[in-house]
């Protein structure tokens, strides 16, 4: 506890001294005439998004502002300082009760209608995927949703349901196996030269990064590393083949089981870098899986492309991808979100590559490999940072970020990271 707690008080120290340099970036935006990237729409729409705590969710204000949309953005009270409710693309915003709440489905509903949304396009976290299907289900034949039902969300979110649903279409996916009990791994009996990881079913936001791997080769080290873990019919864990080759994360928006969004890029532990790379195979996969389902919504797979060359589905999260970041200067995102039948669009081959500032000057001072961090920087763009809508950017490093540490600090708590892209702190039984 001690030791978070110093990290707190250096972690706001540095972001009070760095406040000036901000505050100059921001002013030498004033009077700018820029405006948002977008085609006019034919109809102007209101747009409920939530989430308004997460990048993503301002990437998307921004998509539907630059079309004429009117953007009303919604968080939990939790996040009520989030720096995107400054934005210019929000028209309105509003603070709800937090996921796990009985009254949060009711509360977003309610303001979909005192708002007169057109549209609710949720940007959901682990937590609030099925709460934000039941907001959908509230919001049948008020407004369109962009969001699978219920049970497709359970179907995605549990892993092991997920791969037997794409093997079942004919598409690859590792071998994988439910675990329930701790004698089901000690029995196992691990394929020679062949490694296995285990993931939690249920979300794991510190634990998440654990890829040890479990083979016939390391019984003892299996034992170890099973004793440690909680397992049980309650807490059902996934035993899946460890596949060695090159990550990629997806984002697709669908409608009707038409990809209309699509973005893929190179994935990494603590995915803070976007850059659109051509997969053919991969878009292909995701292409079968949701036409064979007639999903509608926003869905963002993982893949790992082994060594025989092909890809493997490791997972699917039924929400928004920070990969959404990509299309910054994309003029027909909302277009593609709103409109049936809508040509798939992809990352600009214009677009810069997206990161967040601090993670990226964070890692130049930290880590090794300098020059690439400075050229990722320097050929890049700042998720945030736009000149015609500064203040986002401000107010996530200097009233956003610092009102979390801050709560938490006199809560006595603790976070293993702060995270930018996602508007919070990594805490333990977190969101």
């Amino acid at each position: 506890m001690r030791g978070t707690t110093g990290r707190s008080v250096t972690a706001l120290a540095v972001l009070a001294l760095t406040a000036p340099l901000d505050l100059i970036a921001v002013a030498t935006t004033v009077g700018s005439r820029r405006t948002a990237p977008g085609t006019p729409a034919r109809e102007r729409r209101t747009v409920l998004i939530n989430g308004g705590k997460m990048t993503k969710s301002l990437q998307l204000a921004r998509s539907f502002h630059g079309a004429g949309h009117r953007v009303v953005l919604v968080e939990s009270a939790k996040y009520r300082y989030t720096a995107h409710r400054f934005s210019r693309a929000v028209d309105v915003f509003h603070t709800v009760p937090e996921a796990s709440d009985v009254g949060y489905a009711e509360a977003v509903a309610e303001i979909a209608r005192r708002e007169n949304a057109d549209v609710f396009v949720p940007v959901s976290s682990p937590a609030s995927s099925v709460p934000d299907a039941e907001v959908g289900r509230l919001l049948a034949g008020v407004c369109d949703v962009i969001h699978v039902d219920s049970a497709t969300v359970a179907m995605l979110d549990d892993k092991v349901q997920f791969s037997k649903t794409a093997e079942s279409l004919g598409l690859r996916v590792p071998q994988s196996h439910l675990i329930t009990d701790r004698r089901q791994l000690l029995d196992f009996d691990f394929p020679p030269g062949r490694r296995f990881i285990l993931k939690r079913i249920a979300y794991n936001p510190v634990g998440r990064m654990d890829l040890t791997p479990l083979s016939r080769d390391t019984p003892d080290a299996n034992a170890e590393f099973i004793s440690r873990l909680s397992v049980s019919a309650d807490d059902p864990w996934i035993l899946q083949e460890f596949v060695d080759g090159q990550e990629y994360c997806t984002h697709s928006t669908v409608r009707n089981g038409r990809v209309q969004v699509y973005g893929c890029c190179e994935s990494s532990a603590f995915q803070i870098n976007y850059a659109m790379v051509d997969k053919p195979e991969i878009r292909s996969w995701v292409e079968h899986f949701v036409g064979e389902l007639g999903l509608t919504g926003q869905v963002s797979f993982d893949f790992i492309e082994g060594a025989d060359g092909h890809p493997y589905a490791i997972e699917c999260n039924p929400r928004t991808h920070s990969a959404i970041t990509m299309f910054h200067d994309h003029p027909d995102v909302a277009a593609a979100y709103l409109e049936d039948g809508h040509p798939v669009i992809t990352p600009l081959p214009t677009a810069r590559p997206t990161y967040w500032l601090y993670h990226e000057v964070w890692r130049l001072l930290t880590e090794p490999g300098r020059v690439h961090r400075l050229r990722t920087i320097l050929g890049g763009k700042d998720a945030v940072f736009t000149r015609w809508d500064p203040l986002p950017y401000f107010m996530l490093y200097h009233l956003h970020l610092p009102s979390l540490l801050w709560a938490n600090l006199r809560k006595g708590g603790s976070w293993s990271r702060v995270d930018a892209n996602i508007g919070k702190l990594v805490e333990a039984g977190g969101d």
